[in-house]
Order: structure tokens, then C-alpha cells, then sequence
């Protein structure tokens, strides 16, 4: 620790904390009141403005930023709040405890969010944005649980409309997780960090025994802390062989975790924190004794899941440690009392493995208890661990406090150095930092994954009411590139491996890429059981497509009028294939795709599909089985009878040849669903009608009809009104007329040349396709009828 600096030649615009508070409620409480979210938190900031020794109604209205860590309610696109919220929290709560600030900010999701809240508005007061902020968050999940389960009529009402400005930083989930994690079931951080500790395990070389009794080492001693807080939403203490050994009250919920190894979610706690200027707690006559400064702070952050080059460690949160240390000039082992974040045990282990901690130091890796016995209070935990610290370190002069704080999958990490000596404050250097570790190369994913791999690291879910449990596996393939993936249903013997196996990391497994994502079996032929393949073929029937061979000629309807064709996963499954059997099938040379009815081509993914599964099962070939085929070497004609919006159009534009009703009309109109024409429109459209007006369709939803979609080259013909199909069928024998080989061939040059900037480097690139053609029995076939003056009789060879 730096040398001690008088207060009083301290800058006054140094900031200090000057109050701390929590408050609580357990449902067996006597005195339990059900308060919401509003009050509890309402009494947490009472309790700190009284810590500071002033008279709350002296203090409260010199308070002029109030800033709430972000509820679980309102943590994700899909969170709600079943029993209603203040519409503005930080001055709901400014209003019941006399405070009127002028600004009011909800910080984004994360464990993270209240040192980081700490530590920005430390630094606003130090630069003169503020004077005097509060700092607060709060969790009612377990009564708004019990609520759910009573009567409608006895359910509370915390809706509330509250006035004022209110800065709400939104979720902040950027990089947090994806549309391919989500779809192979890893969107809740149990199964997240459980492939994370899994990996950790295979590194030690431990056994699954071994690794069990050490996270229960780590943990175990936490719930003695949590036994004497009367804010621990769990104060019992808990033996290592308790919190070891599954059983009825400790059951496991996804490989390695059972339930006294995760955080408590079942929690009413609330927590805040008041910082402000020397210069204000001088003129309002706070006690020196009980001012408190950050000596050190960092907030960096890491790479996403399936980006990072080692699944078993955060070199972000190690680095915010070692710098937030740095910054106070002291090493951990002068620290003198910690908090950990301690939401999953490998949490915890990543700042021991850095900095030689060990789960019996004397110290303790709690302040609280931790988040599985205090309680994971949503994203306010740490809230819980800074007003400890805070009092431990004005009580013992001199010493110091560490407060880390995680958020997301390690992915957010926070840490702040307390002390009671004064100290000036500093400036970070995070962004250098953060360049650093963003230096480090990265592991290339790949979405579709297929061929021989080897799993990287794994978990099992819970089991479901059936008994049955899914494996979520991260892979390598052969060639180094990462992807993740999920046990086939019914494949007991790759389940069994995972659940018995000492060590099932390294075992070799065989991937297979589907519509509903990636699957792994434990080799090809056991793949070719589950997923017996098929030869392409068509089917006599489908449920929402039919289909009609006219010679060489395939014709293709979108049959869902009711929903203007709009497609279902199933339908998709079925558009993708029936243009596999196209493609493979020699007898057909031309396909014609269309929507039935005369209203419209097809409007895109139907939307009443995506609070299930819409949105995640696409087909390896794109949307209709088109946007995403990288080979299709025989021509698709888009006979648009009517409006092709969204993937309709994306669709469309996959196709070689648009013909279009006279009435249709185009459109990308994702953006006014929060949605973006991710299957090929955002690509595809700018190189057929140019960026300007791309970007018009694109960026507003604007749609245009059939004439100036010819007019700029999207569409090749226009059909009179219900004459689509007819227009599309004249083409088709149009080309059926030509060389198939030559229509193949010019095809596939005219695909390789879209690959390629320079336009001479292209034709360059694509004269080859003479050489095929030279050699083709259709060449001969075609130069010989011209001589003959006589029709070709072309084979397609």
C-alpha cells in the first residue's frame, strides 16, 4: 500500500464511500412483509444513508445521481415481471427514501454491474460530472415466487408509473451467448460454467471424485460465514460431505453440479452503497473515521464461450485482479479480508489458480457466505460484498479489502481494492489492458460441423420427467476449428460415456450437422444408425408443399396460403428436400418454385413459429432449403405470384431467375420486427439492385412493386396479373431448349466469378469452362444439329 496522504491534502474532488446498507426478509421471518422490489431496496439505501451519520433528511437531498443495478425482472429480452414494477426504479426508490437527483440511471445485466457502478461514478465524482451518488439493487424472487402459487386475488400489485428522466443502459448481452449456443441448450449459465468446470477438471487431471470433494473444499466453508449473516438467505452451515454428496436435497442439475454447488436464486435482498466528494462529505461533517477510498479498480472483459483458446480459465478476470492490486500497490497475500464471486465453483478456482489461494485459507474467500448459502442476489451480489468490506476495513484502520466481481459466463469482471487509509484517486489503464488481452488469437468456430472430432469438454443436463438427459458437447474437429453440439436422442451410449466415463474429454466422436443443429454419436457408423441416410428422393406427398414433375420440369408450391406462405420449420424441412432430390435427380434439368394462391410468393419465417423454435431450426441449406446452398448447379426459377417479403424474398433472390406477377411487390421488412434478413438478403440484395437502394429496402422496410424491381434488374420478366406460374413455365422451356451441360457449366462460372473483385482476373478464372463443354457429348450434340439444321436432342452429358 502507497504511502498514507493527510486528508487534508487530499484533491477535494476525491471520492469516498461514506455509507453502506442491506436489508432482507426471508419468507420464515415473523416479521415477513412481502415487500417488492421498490421497498426492500427502499430500506437498503435508508440503511446506508444512516451509516454515513448524518440525518437522512439532511443527506438524501444532496444526493444527485441514483443509480440501480439491473433486477433479474428485467435482465433479458425474455425476463417479466408477474407482478408488476415501478416503470422507473432508480427514482422509485429516490422517492420513498427523500431523494430527488437529477439524474437517474438502471446499469446493463451482470454480476459485475455494482463494483463497475462503484468504480464509474468514483471516477465522475473525481472529474466533477457529480457530487453525490447512491448506488443500489435489490431481489424479491422469492417473493414474487410464493406469490405466483397463491391466489390472483391475493397476488400483490408493485406496478407503478413513476416521473422523471431515466437512463436505462439496456440488457447489455452482447456477446454473452448466440443464436448457435442457444439452439444446443447453452442459454443458462449452469450448463455454460458446467462446460467450463469440466474443462478445468480435464486440465488438473483430476478424478470425478476428486473433482467433487475439491468444489466442495472450495465451497463448504462459505456456508459457516453465510450461518452468521443475518442477510444470508441460507445461514446453516454445511459439511463438506453435505454439499458432496447428491441426494434428495441436493440433486444434481447438470454434470459436475448439484444443487449446494451453484448459486441461490431464491433470495429478497437488497443492497446499496453512497459515494460522494471530499469536498461534500467535508461541508456536510461526516466522520473521517468512516470514509472509505478505492485504492484500486479494473474492469476488463473476455472472449466469447466459443472463442476462447482455453475453455478452463478467464485471463480477463486474472488480469482485472492483478491490475486493481497493482493499481493499490499491494499484493494479495496483504490483503485482509476478500469476496470472490462465487456463482459456480470455477469462478472461484480461476483467482486461486492465478494467485496461489487455497480454499482453506485463513481469510476466507467470503465476506457473505457466498452466492449458494448468503444467496445470488441477481446481479447485486457484490452490492452485499462492498457494504461488508466496507465496514470490515473502517473498523480495522489500515487494512485492506478486494471485492471481485464477475457477470455473464466470466465474461464482465469487476474489482475494487478498499481501504480506510486515504488515498488519491487514480485512473485506470484498462483499455490497455483490454487491448492486450484481445491481442491473443482466437479458435475458429464452425457452425456446421461434420466428420471425425474430439470432445474439448461436455455437460448433462438435468434429467427431464421422463428420466432422459441431453449431453451438450464442445468439440474439435480434425482440422482444429470448435463447434458445439448435443447428444442425439436416444443415443444411450454416448450419454453413458459422459455420465461414467473418468475423463470422457479427448474421447473421439464423430459429428453430423442438421437443421436443429449439430449432433454427435461416438463414431460414423453409430451416426449412420441413429440418423439412417437417405438417398435424395422426392416424396408422393408433403405437408405444406407440393410438388409436380412435368418432364424435365419441377414444379414447386408453397401450400400455406392461410399464413400468405409463410414458412414453418417443417415446411422448411421440407423445401430443403425436396431440392436435394432435385439437384441429385438427372431427369430433371429445370425447377419452377412458387406460392399458391395469387396473394403471395411467400412472407418470409411465419412469426407465430418463433416463441418455439422457428428461429433456431433452419436447415443446413438455408431458408427454403435455398439461401444457404453454396452448390446449386441446375436453374431454380421464382415464379413470384405476390408479395416476397422478408425470407420470401431471401428465397427469391437465391433463385437464378425471378419472374414476377404484375402486382407483386419485394420487401426485407425485418427491422420492424426486431429481427434482420440475416438468410442472404443483407448480402444478396445489394449486389441485384445496388447498395443505395439496398440499403433504403434494408434499413427502413420500404417495399417496391414489380416495375421498378424490373427496372433495376431484380426482376428479368413481368407477367400479367395471376400469369406468373405460366411466364415461368415459358422459361423454363426456354432453357430446356439450350444445353443443359452449357446452362450447368454457365452456371457454375458465373458463381465462381461472384467470388472474385477484379473483373479480368474473372474471366480469367471461368474461361476453363470451355474445357468441360469441349469435351461434352452435348457440345458435339449441339454443334452437329446447327450444321444438320435440325433440333438438338440433348442428354445432359
Amino acid at each position: 500500500m502507497p504511502d498514507d496522504v493527510p486528508v487534508n491534502e487530499l484533491d477535494p474532488s476525491t471520492p469516498v464511500i461514506v455509507g453502506v446498507g442491506q436489508a432482507s426478509e426471508r419468507l420464515d421471518d415473523p416479521d415477513y412483509r412481502a415487500l417488492g422490489e421498490a421497498d426492500l431496496a427502499a430500506r437498503a439505501v435508508e440503511a446506508a444513508l444512516a451509516d454515513s451519520g448524518l440525518d437522512a433528511d439532511v443527506l438524501a437531498p444532496r444526493i444527485d445521481t441514483v443509480a440501480a443495478v439491473r433486477s433479474f425482472e428485467v435482465s433479458s429480452p425474455l425476463s417479466s415481471s408477474p407482478l408488476g414494477r415501478p416503470d422507473n426504479m432508480p427514482r422509485a426508490v429516490a422517492a420513498r427514501t427523500g431523494m430527488d437527483p437529477a439524474r437517474a440511471i438502471t446499469e446493463v445485466v451482470g454480476g459485475q454491474s455494482p463494483q463497475k457502478l462503484v468504480t464509474e461514478f468514483a471516477q465522475r465524482i473525481a472529474g466533477g460530472d457529480c457530487d453525490a451518488v447512491v448506488v443500489f439493487g435489490a431481489e424479491v424472487i422469492s417473493t414474487v415466487r410464493r406469490a405466483q402459487s397463491a391466489d390472483a386475488a391475493d397476488r400483490p400489485d408493485f406496478t407503478e408509473q413513476v416521473p422523471g428522466s431515466h437512463e436505462d443502459r439496456g440488457f447489455g448481452l452482447a456477446g454473452l451467448t448466440s443464436v448457435q449456443e442457444a439452439r444446443h441448450g447453452l442459454l443458462e449459465p449452469i450448463t455454460q460454467y458446467a462446460l467450463l468446470e469440466n474443462a478445468r477438471r480435464h486440465r488438473l487431471g483430476a478424478s470425478r471424485s476428486e473433482y467433487t470433494r475439491s468444489m466442495a473444499e472450495l465451497l463448504a466453508p462459505m456456508s459457516e460465514v453465510a450461518a452468521h449473516n443475518p442477510h444470508a438467505a441460507s445461514p446453516q452451515r454445511r459439511s463438506v460431505d453435505e454439499v458432496a454428496t447428491v441426494s434428495p436435497a441436493n440433486r444434481v442439475l447438470a454434470d459436475p453440479y448439484t444443487r449446494l454447488l451453484v448459486a441461490r436464486d431464491q433470495v429478497n435482498q437488497a443492497a446499496a452503497t453512497v459515494l460522494m466528494s471530499v469536498r461534500a462529505a467535508r461541508d456536510l461533517g461526516i466522520d473521517e473515521p468512516r470514509w472509505v477510498f478505492l485504492h484500486g479498480h479494473a474492469d476488463l472483459r473476455e472472449r466469447p464461450l466459443m472463442r476462447r483458446p482455453d475453455l478452463s480459465t478467464s485471463p480477463a478476470s486474472i488480469a482485472a485482479v492483478s491490475s486493481a492490486l497493482d493499481m493499490a500497490s499491494v499484493d494479495l497475500s496483504d490483503v485482509d479480508v476478500l469476496d470472490i464471486y462465487s456463482c459456480f465453483p470455477i469462478a472461484v478456482f480461476n483467482v486461486c489458480d492465478a494467485f496461489g489461494l487455497a480454499a482453506d485459507d485463513p481469510r476466507g474467500l467470503t465476506v457473505t457466505g457466498g452466492l449458494p448459502y448468503f444467496g445470488g442476489a441477481g446481479n447485486n451480489y457484490s452490492m452485499h460484498a462492498i457494504a461488508e468490506i466496507v465496514g470490515r476495513v473502517r473498523r480495522t484502520p489500515g487494512s485492506t479489502g478486494l471485492v471481485a466481481a464477475n457477470g455473464g459466463l466470466m465474461s464482465k469482471y469487476s474489482v475494487g481494492v478498499y481501504s480506510a487509509t486515504p488515498a488519491p484517486w487514480q485512473r485506470g489503464d484498462d483499455a490497455d489492458r483490454q487491448r492486450e488481452l484481445d491481442s491473443v488469437p482466437t479458435v475458429h468456430e464452425r457452425r456446421l460441423a461434420d466428420g471425425p472430432a474430439v470432445v474439448e469438454s461436455y455437460t448433462l443436463t438435468e434429467p427431464d420427467k421422463q428420466g432422459r438427459r441431453r449431453g451438450i458437447v464442445v468439440g474439435r474437429l480434425d482440422g482444429g476449428d470448435r463447434f458445439v453440439a448435443n447428444t442425439a436422442e436416444g443415443d444411450d451410449e454416448l450419454i453413458d460415456l459422459l455420465a461414467t466415463a473418468d475423463d470422457p474429454i479427448g474421447t473421439r466422436v464423430f459429428a453430423r450437422s442438421f437443421a436443429r443443429g449439430n449432433r454427435v454419436a461416438i463414431s460414423a457408423e453409430r451416426m449412420s444408425e441413429l440418423f439412417p441416410l437417405r438417398a435424395p428422393a422426392l416424396r408422393d406427398r408433403y405437408e405444406h408443399i407440393e410438388v409436380r414433375r412435368d418432364g424435365r420440369i419441377l414444379e414447386v408450391t408453397i401450400n400455406r396460403p392461410e399464413s400468405r406462405n409463410a414458412l414453418n420449420p417443417k415446411a422448411n424441412e421440407e423445401l430443403d428436400e425436396i431440392f436435394d432430390a432435385y439437384f441429385a435427380d438427372p431427369e430433371l434439368w429445370v425447377a419452377i418454385l412458387t406460392g399458391a394462391g395469387d396473394k403471395a410468393f411467400s412472407s418470409g419465417n411465419d412469426l407465430a413459429h418463433m416463441a418455439g423454435d422457428a428461429l433456431l431450426a433452419v436447415p443446413k441449406n438455408g431458408f427454403g432449403g435455398l439461401t444457404s446452398r453454396r452448390d446449386r448447379p441446375k436453374p431454380v426459377i421464382a415464379a413470384v405470384n405476390g408479395v416476397a417479403l422478408g425470407g420470401g424474398l431471401e428465397i427469391a433472390l437465391a433463385c437464378h431467375i425471378i419472374v414476377a406477377d404484375e402486382k407483386a411487390s419485394f420487401g426485407l421488412p425485418e427491422v420492424k420486427v426486431g429481427l434482420a434478413a440475416a438468410a442472404g438478403g443483407l448480402v444478396r440484395l445489394p449486389r441485384a439492385v445496388g447498395p443505395a437502394l439496398a440499403r433504403d429496402m434494408i434499413l427502413t422496410g420500404r417495399r417496391i412493386d414489380t416495375a421498378e424491381a424490373y427496372r433495376i434488374g431484380l426482376v428479368s420478366r413481368i407477367a400479367d396479373h395471376t400469369r406468373a406460374l405460366d411466364v415461368a413455365r415459358e422459361v423454363a422451356q426456354e432453357i430446356l431448349a439450350a444445353s443443359p451441360t452449357s446452362v450447368r457449366a454457365s452456371l457454375r462460372a458465373m458463381a465462381d466469378a461472384e467470388r472474385i473483385d477484379d473483373p479480368d482476373d474473372a474471366i480469367e478464372e471461368t474461361s476453363s469452362v470451355l474445357d468441360a463443354l469441349l469435351i461434352s457429348q452435348d457440345t458435339i450434340e449441339g454443334i452437329s444439329a446447327f450444321v444438320g439444321k435440325r433440333p438438338p436432342r440433348w442428354t445432359g452429358r
